[in-house]
């Protein structure tokens, strides 16, 4: 009896010393903190909160972007804000619910986004601003063109067309820090030429939201102000040089005044291929979506992002950039630019010019 009572004494005592050696001690954790969340199916699952799909633009950079994360293996969980700071707050902190490994923003205000960096980054997600700047934030990379040096090529182009005379600025929305540095390039340019008097600024009002409807407005007033004696108006992006353009057309003006552009949209390009708008940037958004895709992917992997060779101080630090280059596009190179590259075709651009009156198509 007593050898019984012994060899059920030994085995319990084994029992609870092989369940306390196997239990996890106290405040450890039981998940490899360094290692990337994935998705269900094993997937790398990156994060792309977007400030608005209203521009073709943005179309563009989400259909890309989505397209080479995919080829990548990854996955991409897409939210769109319509323009709204507290929603893109709010579905940041909800991709971030999700077990996302990176963040990929294009902010809608630039200057409200510090405290989703800061909570990501207490998860270990990098976070990457797409197109526009974060500032004030610890993010990982910034990937866009050149904004200023884009600003100072419409200058330039102005310039070279008008270099004399009365210059409207039309700013892009003021929460976007694409606007201001755009500006920037711009007064780096025709500041010095205002100072020597060869030129007059008669306004340099921004529209909100980059809003065509504010952009007509604005240029309506201008009009009025000065008795329609603006010969070039420098303006930020396509979008609002169509309200420009039509606020120009109700005046006579299109084709006699400089109008300038950004994007390169079908519109925006309808317009120059018919002579009422006079420019635009082209920026090609293949390079920057697949960078940023490929850049996210890199960071989820941990490796080093060997393409970002610029820095960027966003007032906290300088961040690592990929800034690609922009080309100026006017109606002597829209076939072999924008054509060429397969961002717009030939047959939309010129669907409302009479074929005789086209170039030839040789791409």
């Amino acid at each position: 009896m007593r050898n019984k009572f012994f060899t059920l004494l030994i085995a319990l005592f084994a029992l609870v010393l092989t369940a306390c050696v196997g239990a996890p001690q106290e405040g450890a954790s039981t998940t490899n903190t360094n290692a990337p969340a994935t998705a269900a199916n094993g997937k790398i699952k990156i994060g792309f909160s977007m400030d608005t799909l209203k521009e073709e633009r943005w179309q563009r950079d989400k259909e890309l972007f989505e397209q080479r994360v995919r080829e990548l293996g990854g996955e991409v969980l897409t939210t769109v804000a319509n323009g709204s700071d507290a929603d893109q707050i709010n579905q940041c902190e909800n991709l971030l619910t999700q077990g996302i490994n990176v963040l990929v923003i294009v902010p809608h205000n630039g200057n409200a986004l510090s405290n989703v960096v800061a909570a990501a980054k207490r998860q270990g997600v990098p976070v990457i601003a797409y197109d526009r700047l974060i500032r004030n934030a610890d993010i990982d990379l910034y990937t866009s063109h050149q904004v200023e040096k884009m600003g100072e090529m419409q200058a330039r182009y102005a310039l070279d067309k008008v270099p004399n005379g009365n210059y409207l600025l039309i700013g892009g929305s003021p929460t976007d820090n694409n606007a201001i540095l755009m500006r920037k390039g711009q007064m780096n340019v025709l500041k010095p030429e205002a100072d020597a008097g060869r030129i007059e600024i008669v306004a340099e009002p921004y529209a909100r939201e980059w809003s065509a409807d504010e952009a007509l407005n604005l240029t309506e007033n201008a009009l009025t102000q000065n008795n329609n004696d603006i010969q070039a108006v420098v303006v930020s992006n396509d979008g609002t040089a169509g309200g420009v353009v039509q606020a120009l057309q109700a005046q006579g003006l299109t084709g006699k005044t400089v109008v300038t552009g950004q994007d390169a949209d079908l519109a925006g390009l309808q317009r120059i291929a018919a002579g009422t708008q006079t420019m635009t940037i082209y920026k090609p958004i293949r390079p920057l979506a697949y960078g940023a895709a490929e850049a996210a992917m890199k960071l989820a992997r941990k490796e080093p992002l060997d393409a970002a060779t610029d820095r960027i101080n966003n007032g906290m630090k300088d961040v690592p950039a990929i800034l690609h280059e922009p080309v100026v596009v006017d109606r002597n190179n829209i076939v072999s630019t924008v054509v060429k590259d397969g961002f717009q075709t030939y047959d939309k651009i010129y669907a409302n010019i009479p074929a005789a009156n086209r170039p030839p198509n040789n791409q």
